[in-house]
């Protein structure tokens, strides 16, 4: 059953994913939903800090697609915001990536079919610094 929080700034945004990634295994996939500026990269950065991983490297990928940062687990952080879907995603070969780590896709809405057991997590900009987070875990 998916849960919905509300959240009141970015660092509550950032603690909320990154109690997330402590119950999250290699192979895990986190699908990202959400407008442009709803606060999609601020969550990877929680996730990479549940992972053991430095927040501060994690950037938006939009430009180069994927950016992978090493931790005790792995980090695969894809964009898919430039392409248009369907071969060019799965060209990527998202799958085979994530399988030493955790993958996490913005703008997952673009792939053509979601892994396997993914988390789905939904953010919307309430306004101000608030966001309403849905996430539906398998």
């Amino acid at each position: 059953m998916p849960r919905t929080v509300v959240t009141r700034s970015e660092q509550e945004t950032f603690g909320l994913a990154r109690q997330l990634a402590r119950g999250l295994k290699p192979g895990a996939f986190v699908l990202l939903r959400g407008d442009l500026g709803a606060g999609k990269t601020v969550f990877v950065r929680g996730l990479a800090a549940g992972l053991g991983i430095d927040p501060d490297s994690v950037t938006s990928p939009t430009f180069v697609l994927i950016q992978q940062y090493n931790g005790p687990t792995p980090l695969i952080h894809a964009d898919l915001y430039r392409l248009e879907g369907g071969a060019a995603v799965d060209d990527l070969g998202l799958e085979e990536l994530g399988s030493g780590g955790v993958v996490a896709v913005e703008w997952a809405e673009r792939l053509p079919r979601a892994p396997a057991d993914s988390v789905s997590v939904t953010i919307e900009d309430e306004g101000d610094d608030r966001r309403k987070i849905t996430i539906a875990e398998p």
